[in-house]
């Protein structure tokens, strides 16, 4: 669940943005997140990365009653659902002030 994925691959072609998914196996609201997600990200060229939070300690302590939790650029942005509209605009307002 480690691996860079979207349109942009690891190396980031957009490399302004990267939204990041924390989860966990099993979790259907990390799925539908992830729909979501990718979708947008497909949209507007951002690069998505995803994190296990049971592979870390630290992750599970902080995380484990939010997921799924995206982060945009490392800052939480939204954690349990994600609203594509809200996310969107998120993306498109940190370009923006760019």
């Amino acid at each position: 669940m480690d691996a860079p994925t979207g349109p942009s691959g690891p190396s980031g072609a957009s490399g302004d943005v990267v939204v990041t998914l924390l989860g966990k196996p099993g979790c259907h609201l990390c799925d539908d997140a992830r729909a979501i997600i990718e979708r947008v990200a497909g949209e507007l060229d951002v690069r998505v990365e995803e994190r296990d939070i049971t592979a870390s300690e630290e992750d599970t302590r902080l995380y484990w009653e939010q997921i799924p939790v995206t982060l945009i650029n490392g800052v939480q942005h939204d954690f349990w659902r994600v609203d594509e509209n809200r996310l969107r605009n998120a993306i498109t307002e940190l370009r923006e002030r760019r």
